[in-house]
């Protein structure tokens, strides 16, 4: 408003002298003009309009009943809008703010990255987001604020948009976790360069195929630990290590840890993860 104008106080004005541009313009003349003037004037051109849409400003969905004269709005009410207005309004958000990746999810896209053959959806960020009202809108339901965005659970959504039929395949070809000779599971961590596990030396004793993973079958990275889980040995080819330098860490391991059997030839040893009782 040009200094001077004597129109501060009125709630609507007739712009007739604007100076600048269109979202920061000075008011250089203009006359104040009622609601009801405006309300005579254009009634066949006023509606109601019902908005919902994420606000960047507030970090939620924000859904209003206006009463509008084109973008001027003339009345603001609260809108209870329908659970598909505010999963769709919520997605505008995921748009905005990006998708809430979790170390969950991340290792479940990790993997399907692996096990991914001809025709498997693609699953990098820019895909997933052109894609996102196929299969991430039907899962938004209750989403309302940024801090619902940031505790959003991504891998049932990621599940659906793989299917059944290629989770199994993935199961098969790039499997969550390795299980031990002793039955234990120990999750693969798939975020690096490298699939990996680290695993205690003495749980390994008989394993004579190194595990692989992807369709590449690419070999699990192994970091082999103390009984103190320190690492003690990285390898890519097990049966190898039990060949060559599994030798020279028996030594070092049977002074460190004496109560802990360390076989000669580990290839035929049970797997164990118990020491034995002190005295004998």
């Amino acid at each position: 408003m040009a200094t001077g104008l004597a129109l501060s106080g009125a709630r609507m004005i007739v712009a007739t002298d604007l100076d600048g541009d269109a979202r920061e313009a000075t008011v250089r003349q203009g006359v104040a003009i009622s609601e009801a003037e405006v309300r005579g004037l254009y009634a066949d051109r006023i509606a109601w309009i019902d908005v919902c849409d994420w606000s960047k400003r507030d970090g939620r969905v924000v859904s209003r009943r206006q009463e509008r004269l084109g973008a001027l709005v003339l009345e603001d009410r609260h809108w209870d809008a329908p659970p598909e207005a505010v999963a769709m309004a919520a997605l505008d958000g995921v748009r905005t703010l990006g998708l809430p990746w979790s170390a969950a999810s991340r290792r479940l896209r990790a993997r399907a990255r692996l096990a991914r053959c001809e025709g498997w959806p693609a699953v990098e960020d820019a895909d997933l987001l052109a894609s996102a009202e196929d299969w991430l809108l039907p899962h938004l339901a209750g989403v309302k604020t940024e801090a619902d965005l940031r505790r959003f659970d991504l891998v049932p959504a990621l599940q659906g948009r793989l299917g059944w039929d290629r989770l199994a395949e993935m199961d098969r070809l790039v499997p969550g976790s390795f299980e031990t000779p002793l039955g234990r599971k120990i999750p693969i961590d798939y975020d690096g360069e490298v699939p990996s596990i680290d695993v205690r030396l003495q749980e390994m004793f008989g394993v004579t195929v190194h595990p692989v993973t992807g369709v590449e079958r690419r070999p699990v990275r192994i970091t082999l630990l103390s009984p103190a889980r320190a690492p003690v040995q990285v390898t890519t080819d097990l049966p190898r290590f039990w060949a060559t330098s599994y030798a020279d860490v028996r030594k070092d391991m049977r002074g460190a840890y004496p109560r802990h059997p360390w076989p000669e030839d580990p290839t035929r040893a049970e797997p164990t993860l118990r020491a034995k009782p002190r005295g004998t």
